[in-house]
Formats: C-alpha cells, structure tokens, sequence
C-alpha cells in the first residue's frame, strides 16, 4: 500500500427500512429524511466523523437508497471529498461466490471488510444513521485506548422505568461491561447502548468471520458479536455520553426531537457550533419572505419560505408557503409544500412537495389528538376536505 494507513475508519449504518416512519420513508431511506427545516438525520454522524478528525467513512445503503446517494453524493459539504478517504457509498454487491442483501449489522460490516482494509485501520467505528446528536468520536476512542479495550461501546443513562427498552449494558467500577442484556423485562443497570462501537480491527474481522460461518446467528452486534465477545472474555468497556442524544425510529420521537430544536433554551441547539457544526447539503433559496400579516411565534422557518398566514410552535423546511388566513401549529412542515388560504394543520408532519389547498383541514389540537397526523410525499390534501388527528396518508 502506497498510500499512509487510516488509525480510524467509520462504517455508517444506513440500510435499514425505518418502517415505523410509514409514510414519510416510503421512498427513501430513513437517514434521509428531513430534519429541523434543512437537515437530513445522516447529517449528524457524518458531521460528527469530520468534527471528530475521521475522514473515511463508508455508508452502507440498502433500502430506497436513491435519494440517500444522491444526497451524499462526494461529500463535500462535511469536508469528506478526499481523494483517499472521504465517504464511500456502500451497497451490497456481487461477489466471487455469490450475492445477498444486508442479514443484519453485522453482516453488512462483514461483507464491506475488502473497503475496511483497503485503508489499513488498528480501529473501527461502528455508527447508525438514525440518532440526532453531537459527539466527540475521538474523545472516545482515547477512552478506548486508555482503557486498552477490544471494544467499548457507547452509553447513555436512561430512566430505569424506561431502561427495558434498550440493550442495557452492566459494568464494574471501572466502565469494564461484564453483561449485556437485550430489551430486559427488569434491567439491573440504566446504562443504554447507543448503537456506537469502536473495536480494534483485528477483534473485529475475528468476530465477523466467525459470525458468517454461524448458520444459526442472526448476523447482529447486539444479538451476536457483542455477546460472543463477552463470552470469550474480551475487554469491552462502556463509555459514557452525556448530552443530548434521540432516536429518531418513530413518528413521535421525530416530531418531538424537532420540537426540541425550539424555545429560548432549546433542549437540541443546531445553533451552538462551540460543540461542533452539522453540516448539510440544504439547496440555495432565496430568503424567507414574512407579509405584513404574518404571525410567526417560537418556529423555524428555513430559506425559500413564504409566510402570510400564522405559523406557532413548528419548524418548515425551504420553500414552504403558508397563505394568508392559513394556520400552521405544533407541526413539522418539509420541503417545498403549499398550505393554501384559511387552511389549518395541526399536530402534523407533512412530507416534501405536498399541497394543502383553501380551507382544508389536517390533525387537530396535540391536547386532544390521538396521535400526529402524517401526509406522504408529493400528496395533495384537497380544499374543504378534512384529515383526521393520527391519519397516516401514504398515497
């Protein structure tokens, strides 16, 4: 190899179906769907590799992957463009014996190990494409050496009321896990797995290959590899994060984490760059145009917007219009769509490129609702018509 080793190469995983995201990952995958007016959830670990001084990063793609590509592209708004290095699209392929979708986690690392080494790495971070956060990746692999681990992993404390939702990580004093359970009916930790590892390369390629030959694995980290390891009583330590970190799988939790980004004390600030700046791919557009009876309280209202009606407690994306008399609450509002005059949405989330013509009505009062109402890309909501609280309009 004539080219200088990489210490960290970063494998984002990117594949996944996000299938609790119904209307609005219909047509791409979930790491591309739009977050906080003019981001895409892929924006954060990507910002995070760049911010962290990691420089390669492969993105496993698999499900509707078109946009997601597309959107990645070279990399250059995260400074990822190199010319060895930067971020590589990684779909599965055919092979010298035969081709296969993604199985699981740890499948699509083990079928990309030929990108894993090409670069020569002593470490590997594993990383999801479906969490809102900032973190110092290279403060945790300094904890990683530090502790001279085969594995850490990261973790976030959670209420223990909640903690049967997570794989729950128990550790001596020291950060050493000596247990891991999955999704445990009476967890004896509240410390959560993040879905982020950093393994020594030379652990890893053991495990993954190991794993493959195992007919009756699942071909996952946190079903398998995690487990095994521990078993065979590697040194695997839990390191902790604290900060503000969303799983963003559901329709609640994408709407509540763009509520977060509101207020005059945000709990999720896309403002404060002193702990590193989300990039993204956002298009040009002209700027926000607000008429003389516009009403704008506690939103985000990206470039491109045209508001003449009332927008409350919401974040739109570029290119929204809102028409006089038209009302806009508690609402997450993509790209390109038209709410017409007199219109009202509330308690939403509506996809790219949707029309809301005069007079129609979508959701109702989140105090009421049964649940947030959600339109599909490029739908048109026709004027006079009604969509129920909780609806969830794919076509």
């Amino acid at each position: 190899m004539n080219q200088k080793r990489k210490e960290c190469v970063a494998m984002l995983l990117a594949g996944g179906q996000g299938s609790r995201l119904y209307a609005l990952t219909k047509s791409t995958a979930k790491p591309a769907v739009t977050f906080g007016g003019k981001y895409r959830i892929i924006d954060f670990p990507l910002s995070n590799c760049i911010n962290s001084g990691i420089d390669t990063v492969g993105v496993l793609t698999q499900y509707q992957p078109l946009v997601l590509n597309d959107y990645v592209g070279n990399g250059l708004p995260w400074d990822l463009d190199r010319t060895y290095g930067g971020v590589k699209i990684l779909p599965p392929y055919q092979g010298q014996k035969k081709a296969d979708w993604y199985k699981g986690t740890a499948n699509a690392i083990y079928q990309n190990l030929t990108f894993i080494n090409n670069y020569d790495p002593e470490y590997v971070i594993i990383l999801s494409g479906d969490h809102i956060y900032r973190m110092d990746y290279a403060a945790m692999l300094r904890y990683h050496k530090k502790k001279d681990a085969d594995c850490t992993i990261a973790v976030l404390e959670v209420p223990i009321e909640e903690a049967s939702r997570f794989g729950i990580l128990t550790t001596h004093d020291d950060g050493q896990i000596y247990k891991f359970t999955e999704k445990p009916k009476e967890p004896d930790s509240t410390k959560a797995s993040m879905g982020i590892y950093i393994f020594n390369k030379k652990k890893l390629e053991e495990y993954l290959i190991a794993d493959e030959a195992d007919e009756n694995s699942s071909n996952d980290f946190g079903k398998n590899i995690i487990p095994n390891m521990l078993a065979n009583g590697e040194r695997m330590f839990a390191y902790p994060f604290e900060g503000y970190w969303k799983d963003v799988g559901t329709i609640d939790s994408l709407w509540q984490a763009n509520m977060d980004l509101l207020g005059d004390d945000p709990a999720f600030s896309m403002n404060d760059e002193t702990k590193g700046k989300i990039y993204s791919r956002s298009s040009v557009s002209p700027p926000q145009f607000v008429g003389g009876g516009a009403v704008i309280s506690n939103s985000i209202i990206t470039e491109g917007c045209k508001i003449n009606g009332t927008v409350i407690n919401s974040v739109l994306s570029h290119g929204v219009t809102v028409e006089t008399g038209a009302v806009v609450k508690d609402s997450v509002i993509m790209a390109n769509t038209y709410i017409g005059k007199d219109a009202c949405v509330d308690y939403s989330i509506l996809d790219e490129s949707i029309t809301v013509e005069g007079g129609a009505k979508v959701g109702e009062s989140k105090e009421t609702a049964k649940g947030i109402a959600v339109i599909g890309n490029g739908l048109t909501v026709k004027a006079g018509t009604t969509v129920e609280a909780g609806a969830m309009i794919q076509e």
